[in-house]
């Protein structure tokens, strides 16, 4: 498992005194008020930064970090991902998974069938969609709902689901 969780991508640049704007790919947005570090990556190491400031626009968060002062010493890291450890993370409630802890999971059918392994999470406003990709490259959407996922075990990479009729 990875010792680190995306809360965000950087978008851009705003102003010109090395703030930047960011994405947050974190389900509670506040949190990036509690932060004092975050990691950057760079593509070739995590840097660690120190955040001074935080605001927010619209459904971005415009962030601040200390001795950051230029757009220039920014600027290259648009695109570029904001991660915090593992020990830092939101503790979840019964039910919640990191989506990186779920993916490339086994997923078998209520019959003991292997169905595929997890390949994406797709979040929409009404509930999550799990992506299953089958030995033959075919992909199947099943619902993270009750009545469809019915058991996961994150140590074992292992998830239960229930074909509901319609689903392939």
């Amino acid at each position: 498992m990875d010792n680190y969780l995306r809360i965000g991508v950087i978008t851009t640049t705003h102003g010109i005194k090395g703030e930047v704007k960011v994405f947050p790919t974190t389900d509670d947005i506040n949190r990036f008020e509690y932060l004092k570090e975050v990691f950057l990556d760079t593509g070739k190491e995590y840097l660690a930064l120190e955040v001074e400031q935080v605001r927010y626009f619209k459904q971005l968060i415009i962030l601040k970090f200390k001795g950051i002062n230029n757009i220039n010493d920014i600027e290259k890291y648009k695109g570029k991902d904001l991660l915090v450890s593992r020990e830092e993370a939101i503790e979840l409630k019964e039910d919640e998974y990191f989506i990186c802890d779920l993916i490339n999971s086994e997923v078998y059918t209520d019959e003991g069938n292997e169905l595929g392994i997890l390949t994406e999470v797709l979040t929409s406003a009404a509930n999550d969609v799990f992506v299953v990709k089958t030995k033959d490259n075919k992909e199947i959407l099943l619902p993270f709902i009750k009545q469809c996922i019915l058991d996961i075990d994150i140590g074992k990479k292992k998830i239960i689901v229930h074909l509901m009729d319609g689903l392939i």
